[in-house]
């Protein structure tokens, strides 16, 4: 409602019932943040969740071959000296 410039911020916060300098505040934080300025402690989306599930299924995947590879390099290496 500030962006748009459609009445003035005094208005706009007597409205929502919150001070003035604050609507300032928020306009400047979703100016230097993006979407992502306000984001909450909430739930992510269904999608972000099976995303974040699928990511860290791999890298526990990833870390335990590297984990065998180290191993493997060891062995090998001590047999050579």
């Amino acid at each position: 409602m500030l962006t748009e410039g459609g009445s003035p911020a005094s208005q706009i916060a007597m409205r929502l019932g919150v001070k003035r300098t604050l609507l300032y505040r928020w306009r400047d934080q979703l100016n230097s943040h993006g979407p992502e300025a306000f984001k909450g402690p909430g739930k992510p989306k269904a999608g972000a969740l099976s995303e974040l599930s699928r990511l860290r299924h791999a890298l526990a995947a990833v870390t335990e071959e590297r984990d065998i590879l180290k191993k493997a390099a060891a062995y090998f290496a001590r047999d050579l000296k």
